[in-house]
């Protein structure tokens, strides 16, 4: 009855609602709920994971600019990097730091340090056999050595390669070469090719030879007759320079031997125990050596040169034998005189030998040579121990 009473209290039009259960959710509710977490879990997965598909951030790394690489986009002239470029000259006879400019950015340029290996100094032994045009100068008997129009001397550029290190250093030049063939063929075969090679002008095919030397890797040196105590009795052979010649005949006779052949660092006399005591006739022979940037290596067998003071006078780059190691031809003597070479070298830092291309002398020459070097000497080309007034 009181349900009853209750209907008829109620306005029109309103029904009885059902009571809700207890503890039910609508469908409606349920979704948005799964749609919520399904969101937030695909977001929270996205924050955490890598990034594949999107780019990196760029890293700016300062690095100096190598020539051989490929030149960067064009920029505006203002912000355009400039070439790195050493702070100092670079100086033979060790290892050098060269302080590198790199490419400026959005604060101060900053700097790299590159360490120069000594050993690249020198010609390319790849390319050592073929002449540099810029340091030619053609004559009437054949290509004479200059000095390029840049200031390059032949001295430096067809110089062998050497380690520029400290030690004891033993310089050696065998002469006589392209005078007899199978002797010149042995011993560019034969010697190592840290031992220096000089030529006789009155040779034979000395273009062939010098390429042939060049290529076994061996610097090479031009012979000149000088005249001796006793001419003509004692001849050093065609063309000898000699004391009663005027200067310009000496000269000439100078250009004749010069021409021979190319890509030699100096000159080396030929006797001339009376020649290089004359001021008069050595005066100019140095001069001119100095004008085409040769060396001049005098053998040491007379006490009366006046080279080493004209060389400093006129630049020319100087080397005075130490001793001649095979005046006595005998395997036993050639190795007194050889580790003698070596007892020097470890007193001074140098010792220069001087010998001749006789079969006995490239045989004893070669076997001593690997030896020495398992004892700490090193063999280097006869330019790697000159005094050179121009490099002080």
């Amino acid at each position: 009855m009181t349900d009853i009473g209750k209907d008829i209290e109620r306005p029109l039009g309103q029904a009885v609602r059902p009571p809700r259960a207890a503890g039910k959710l609508s469908g409606g509710a349920i979704m948005a709920t799964v749609a919520v977490l399904v969101v937030a879990g695909i977001s929270g997965a996205i924050a955490l994971r890598e990034k594949p598909f999107r780019k990196p951030q760029e890293v700016a790394v300062s690095t100096p600019k190598v020539t051989a690489a490929a030149e960067p986009a064009a920029a505006p002239p203002a912000l355009a990097p400039a070439a790195p470029k050493p702070e100092a000259p670079v100086k033979s006879g060790g290892p050098q730091i060269i302080h590198v400019q790199t490419e400026e950015g959005d604060g101060p340029p900053k700097a790299a340090m590159v360490i120069r290996d000594p050993s690249t100094v020198g010609q390319n032994l790849k390319v050592a056999h073929i002449p540099d045009k810029a340091l030619i100068e053609a004559s009437e008997t054949g290509p004479l050595p200059v000095r390029a129009a840049d200031g390059r001397r032949p001295f430096d550029v067809y110089a062998r390669p050497w380690s520029g290190g400290r030690g004891a250093r033993v310089a050696i030049v065998i002469g006589g070469l392209s005078v007899s063939q199978t002797g010149t063929q042995a011993a560019i075969a034969k010697l190592p090719a840290e031992v220096t090679l000089a030529f006789a002008p009155q040779g034979n095919s000395i273009g062939r030879w010098m390429q042939a030397a060049r290529q076994s890797g061996h610097e090479i040196v031009m012979q000149v007759p000088l005249e001796p105590f006793d001419y003509p009795k004692v001849n050093p052979g065609r063309n000898t320079l000699t004391v009663a010649a005027s200067a310009d005949e000496n000269l000439k006779s100078l250009h004749w031997a010069l021409s021979r052949t190319t890509n030699y660092t100096g000159v080396m006399n030929y006797m001339g125990a009376r020649f290089s005591a004359d001021a008069a006739a050595m005066e100019p022979f140095i001069a001119e050596l100095g004008k085409r940037g040769l060396a001049y290596i005098d053998d040491g067998s007379s006490a009366r040169s006046l080279a080493p003071d004209l060389a400093l006078k006129d630049g020319v780059p100087f080397i005075a034998g130490d001793m001649a190691i095979d005046a006595v031809q005998d395997r036993g003597e050639i190795l007194k005189k050889l580790d003698s070479l070596e007892a020097t070298a470890r007193a001074k830092g140098t010792a220069v030998g001087i010998g001749s291309a006789f079969d006995l002398t490239v045989d004893t020459v070669s076997s001593w040579v690997v030896e020495a070097k398992k004892r700490g000497i090193e063999i280097v080309p006869i330019s790697a121990v000159a005094i050179d007034p121009q490099k002080g």
